[in-house]
């Protein structure tokens, strides 16, 4: 595009811009004019768009990329858990029960709630119960959500509350976890959360406000302009709206609506919303969860544990139930993206997706399988076969490494995390953070991405990696012609790093800071200089 009587805001200038963009490869420059980007090359076409009020912007060290696309992080609860107490780097249960005593000393919510412990990270790693707990915070309800989000341990005032006793039923789906003599421990997997999280006050739309607030500005520091976000209900969809007409809202949302059949049948009868608000929100997916995660055992596995030869994890949404919300997704234009941990999960949603998608014609369905973590070998070559989008989270990997091999045994494991063999067997491979599962750390993801973890060897290369976390995740969330790469007419989303993560050891790519990002050419993060 050349420059007529109009002239960019911004002009930047880098020795390394990765665009990745195939018409513009070797860029040193671009401009950006009323937020998209206008000129992308070298410098003398980029400052040909110069004018007495454009901002030139030198980047003299480091690399200039596209805005991060995470495609799949918890926005809203991301910036709720900002509000809780921090579990994620406590070394025992008598640890994370002396920091949420401490929380709830300080604090005038009627619930404590907390997140982020891992039975696996501590000397004992046996799941939890509740007595300790419960003697240091007798007189009001706690609930503390293990890492993945999967399990949570709840004091006895929480389970009175609940009216959870000895006679209460396993719900379809999850497990209460009793002692010897059949008394609830207070720890409650998958589909059990719903008998304690039922009882929670809910949120109101201004502290929903104000988690999201909070989780952008937690994404822009990391260089994140873009999200899909999963498992959003009808208050999380007006609490976005509302913040996005107040027009405090850098980030571009991929919101997923919860697998509620009243909500689907709601959003689903009223059509998608694309790229609203200037390109910012957009509604047109459903999330289900077909079982549960590998850390608590609740992933659906073919064979049992390797640890645990009595269990083979928990179906949550059965492959009938995937396949009819599938043609409802296929016969209104939204598309589906399913939970799948372990490989039985995993081939179930290949089956169902197989088994709906000839009714959906010749559209661009676009169907994701969130995690894809353990996939059978057979099963792999299906994800591009289907063009079923394998939507990954390359820290997983890394978090989990120290104790997947026990719950998998030596054979299985050689099948988890399985980018390597995905991306070569065609499949589109999209990268993001689950957080608040993981941090949203971008440089902890890109590492993840280019290294080996153990046994667990499936790198990427460093130009595939970048791509998952850009391009192809903003495929996946149908934003492919607005954001992920650098090109004339897209959004002018793009992040300043201070080192080049195509060329640095891998233990320079670990310092890596954020300089800036920049959404759509105004600067929403600036790292302080000392």
């Amino acid at each position: 595009m050349q420059p007529t009587q109009r002239v960019a805001d911004l002009i930047v200038i880098a020795p390394v811009v990765h665009t990745l963009d195939d018409a513009s490869v070797n860029a040193r420059a671009f401009a950006v004019r009323d937020g998209r980007f206008t000129y992308v090359g070298d410098v003398d076409g980029a400052m040909a768009w110069r004018g007495p009020r454009t901002e030139v912007l030198g980047v003299r060290d480091g690399a200039v990329l596209p805005g991060i696309v995470d495609a799949h992080l918890h926005l809203t609860n991301l910036g709720l858990s900002l509000q809780q107490v921090a579990l994620d780097d406590a070394r025992g249960f008598n640890e994370a029960i002396d920091r949420t005593r401490s929380f709830a000393q300080t604090s005038g919510e009627q619930w404590i709630l907390g997140r982020g412990w891992d039975q696996n990270s501590w000397q004992d790693a046996a799941f939890p119960a509740h007595d300790a707990l419960s003697a240091a915070i007798p007189d009001r309800p706690v609930v503390l959500t293990r890492v993945d989000g999967h399990a949570a341990i709840a004091n006895a005032r929480a389970m009175e509350l609940a009216g959870i006793t000895r006679a209460t039923p396993d719900p379809p789906g999850g497990r209460i976890v009793r002692d010897r003599d059949g008394a609830p421990t207070g720890l409650f997997i998958d589909a059990a959360l719903s008998l304690i999280y039922g009882c929670v006050p809910k949120p109101d739309r201004a502290r929903l406000m104000r988690a999201i607030r909070a989780g952008i500005a937690e994404c822009n520091r990391w260089g994140v302009t873009a999200v899909a976000e999963p498992g959003c209900d009808e208050a999380v969809l007006a609490a976005h709206e509302a913040l996005l007409g107040t027009g405090e809202y850098p980030m571009r949302t991929h919101a997923m609506i919860e697998a509620d059949p009243a909500l689907i049948e709601y959003r689903t009868s009223g059509g998608i919303v694309d790229g609203a608000y200037d390109g910012r929100f957009s509604v047109r997916a459903i999330k289900m969860y077909a079982d549960g995660a590998l850390g608590s055992r609740g992933a659906a596995l073919l064979a049992p544990y390797a640890d645990d030869p009595s269990n083979d994890g928990l179906v949550l949404a059965p492959q009938a139930q995937i396949e009819a919300v599938a043609a409802r997704a296929l016969a209104t234009g939204f598309q589906l993206c399913v939970h799948a941990i372990g490989d039985r999960a995993n081939r179930s949603v290949l089956d169902a997706f197989e088994a709906a998608l000839p009714r959906g014609g010749d559209g661009d369905p676009r169907f994701r399988v969130e995690h894809a973590q353990i996939v059978a070998p057979g099963d792999i070559p299906r994800f591009a076969r289907l063009g079923a989008i394998a939507s990954v989270q390359a820290t997983h990997a890394s978090s989990d490494m120290r104790w997947a091999g026990e719950r998998l045994g030596p054979e299985r494991l050689a099948g988890a995390y399985a980018w390597r063999a995905m991306l070569d067997a065609g499949a589109v491979v999209a990268n993001g953070t689950d957080a608040p599962v993981e941090p949203v750390n971008t440089v902890r993801t890109f590492l993840a991405s280019i290294s080996a973890h153990g046994a667990i060897d499936h790198r990427m290369t460093r130009r595939e990696a970048l791509a998952s976390m850009t391009i192809a995740a903003a495929y996946a969330n149908f934003q492919e012609r607005r954001i992920g790469s650098i090109a004339e007419g897209k959004y002018a989303d793009f992040v300043v790093l201070n080192r080049d993560w195509m060329a640095a050891a891998p233990d320079e790519i670990a310092a890596t800071r954020v300089v800036a990002t920049y959404f759509a050419g105004r600067c929403v993060y600036e790292r302080a200089t000392s």
